[in-house]
């Protein structure tokens, strides 16, 4: 026998009310304390370049075709050995510290690069590219 009448659990609410209140009175604390400072800045006034840019220089070529042949700014040479390539880049040097760019077709040896490599180190040059061609 249940002689209780049912009663219905109810849920428990949460008020968030006063959370909101109190979130809202810290911001306007913050706002209200917070001391905003503008910043002593220097006034300075940047100077003007006045200066010309640099010259490129234009850079020796040393062409290789697919044979192996070398050719410096379009002088074929008559030997590929090191002594004669190192040679002929030092007479196409000159007194001047140009840059080098090793210019080989695609179906070159990989030793005829290795030799203007080796010549190129042989007389210090510093300054060196390479460069591939399809033909």
């Amino acid at each position: 026998m249940n002689f209780r009448s049912p009663r219905e659990k109810e849920d428990p609410d949460i008020t968030l009310t006063p959370l909101i209140d109190v979130v809202f009175l810290l911001l306007i604390f913050f706002m209200v304390s917070t001391t905003f400072v503008r910043r002593a800045e220097l006034q300075v006034e940047l100077p003007k370049a006045t200066a010309e840019g640099a010259v490129k220089e234009k850079a020796l070529e040393v062409l290789i075709d697919a044979q192996g042949r070398y050719s410096i700014e379009g002088r074929p040479l008559p030997a590929a050995d090191v002594s004669t390539l190192k040679a002929a880049i030092k007479e196409a040097m000159g007194k001047g510290k140009r840059p080098l760019v090793i210019s080989a077709d695609a179906q070159t040896p990989h030793q005829a690069v290795v030799t203007a490599l080796d010549a190129a180190r042989q007389l210090g040059i510093t300054r060196l590219s390479i460069a591939t061609r399809r033909n």
